[in-house]
C-alpha cells in the first residue's frame, strides 16, 4: 500500500538529532518556554523575513491570539466583519467566531481554489475591518491584488499560513511576511511539522508581538504579574527543538515536493480529473495535490483498491457543518462543487519515484 503521508519515514532522517536534542531539553530541567522557543523563535523569523516570531501550541490558538491581540489594542472590535475564503478548514472560521468577529465568506477562485479578489471587494461593507486569507493547499494567495484592496480600504491582512510554510512570492518574500501577521500550524503532517501540535505567529507589529507574548502565558507580563486575561497557548520546547532541525530541510522538502507535483502535473492525462493549477513559481509549495473528480467515492475506491492511499480536503465546507449552522443559508455554489470532488493524492519529500509513477498510471487508466 502506498500510504497517503509516510510520517514515520519523513521523521526517520531526522532520527539521531532528535535523540541528542531529547537528551539535552532532558538535561535541561528546564521544560517550559526555554532556550528551545527561543531558538525556534529566532530561527523561523529570519526563515519568515519578519521582525517577530512567537511560538504558540497550535495553528488553531496561533489564528485565535491575533485576533484576540488585536480587540486588546483596540484596532478591532466584537462584531467587526473579516472576510475569509469559504472553502477553507473550519479552523479558520471558529478562530473568528470564538474571538467575537463575524466571518464573511467569500467565494474562491475556481482555478486556484484561493480567495478571488474580485469576489471579495463585493462584499466590503463599513463593517469590514479585516481580511483572513489562507494560503490553501500550500498556495500563495494573490496578495498584490489583496494587498491593493486592504490599502484602498484600510484592512487588516492576516494570513492564515498553515498550509504553506516556505511558499515565496516572485520578489522571494515568504509566507508569513505578506500581511499585518500570519498564523502556522505545525501539526505532523504540515510540510515543518513537530511531532505534535505545535504553532506560531509572525509579525512586524512589535505592540502586536508583545501582547501576544503575554496573551499566550496567560496574560502575565512578569512571573505572577498578570496585565490580561490571557490562556495557555504556549509552544512546547521539546516541539520547538524538532522544529528548529527540521526548519533546516523545509526548503528542500518544499522543492522534493514540487518535483512529486510537476511529475504528476506532465503525467496525468485523464479527463476525468481536474489538476490544480501550477505555473512553476515558488509561490506552492503543494503541502497537498488535490485533483477534483465527479464521483469521488468511486475514485476513492478505485485507488485504495489498487493499493494507494488518498485523503479528501475536506469533504464538508464550513458553512454546512452543524457547528456553523447559522450560516447553512449561504449559496456557495464554487466552493460546494470543490468540497464534493476533491481528492488529495499523495505527496511527499520521500516519495518513491516508482509510487509516483504507478499512482500516474493508475489514475490515467481510471
Amino acid at each position: 500500500m502506498i500510504k497517503f503521508l509516510d510520517l514515520h519515514k519523513i521523521n526517520a532522517r531526522f532520527d539521531t538529532p532528535f535523540q541528542d536534542e531529547f537528551k539535552d531539553f532532558l538535561d535541561s530541567g528546564h521544560y517550559i518556554l526555554g532556550k528551545g522557543v527561543t531558538q525556534f523563535e529566532a530561527d523561523f523569523l529570519v526563515y519568515c523575513g519578519t521582525k517577530y516570531a512567537i511560538g504558540v501550541s497550535n495553528g488553531l490558538d496561533a489564528l485565535s491570539l491575533i485576533f484576540k491581540g488585536y480587540l486588546e489594542l483596540g484596532v478591532l472590535k466584537k462584531g467587526d466583519e473579516v472576510l475569509v475564503p469559504a472553502n477553507t478548514y473550519i479552523a479558520s472560521i471558529i478562530a473568528l467566531v470564538n474571538s467575537g468577529l463575524k466571518p464573511v465568506f467569500v467565494e474562491p477562485n475556481s482555478s486556484t481554489y484561493n480567495i478571488e479578489p474580485l469576489a471579495m471587494e463585493e462584499h466590503i461593507t463599513t463593517k469590514t475591518k479585516a481580511v483572513l486569507v489562507v494560503h490553501l493547499y500550500g498556495q500563495l494567495c494573490n496578495m498584490k491584488a489583496i494587498d491593493y484592496l486592504c490599502k484602498t480600504h484600510s484592512l487588516l491582512c492576516i494570513e492564515d499560513a498553515a498550509q504553506a510554510h516556505g511558499a515565496e512570492d516572485d520578489l522571494g518574500v515568504k509566507a508569513g511576511n505578506l500581511g499585518d501577521a500570519a498564523a502556522f500550524s505545525f501539526y505532523p503532517s504540515k510540510n515543518l511539522g513537530a511531532l505534535g501540535d505545535a504553532g506560531a505567529i509572525t509579525t512586524n507589529n512589535e505592540a502586536l508581538a508583545q501582547v501576544i507574548k503575554q496573551l499566550r502565558n496567560y496574560g502575565t507580563s512578569s512571573k505572577y504579574v498578570n496585565d490580561r486575561i490571557g490562556v495557555n497557548a504556549r509552544l512546547d520546547e521539546i516541539q520547538a527543538r524538532f522544529l528548529s532541525i527540521k526548519l533546516k530541510a523545509l526548503d528542500a522538502d518544499n522543492s522534493a515536493r514540487r518535483q512529486v507535483a510537476k511529475h504528476y502535473l506532465q503525467g496525468i492525462a485523464n479527463p476525468k480529473v481536474t489538476l490544480p493549477y501550477y505555473d512553476g513559481a515558488k509561490d506552492h509549495v503543494f503541502h497537498l495535490f488535490v485533483v477534483l473528480v465527479e464521483e469521488r467515492k468511486k475514485f476513492v475506491r478505485y485507488l485504495n483498491d489498487n493499493g494507494v492511499e488518498t485523503g479528501v480536503h475536506y469533504p464538508i465546507p464550513p458553512h454546512q457543518q452543524q457547528a456553523l449552522k447559522t450560516f447553512s443559508h449561504l449559496d456557495l455554489p464554487i466552493t460546494e462543487k470543490i468540497h464534493e470532488r476533491c481528492v488529495s493524492l499523495p505527496i511527499s519529500p520521500v516519495m518513491d519515484a516508482a509510487d509516483v509513477d504507478k499512482i500516474i498510471d493508475l489514475v490515467n487508466a481510471y
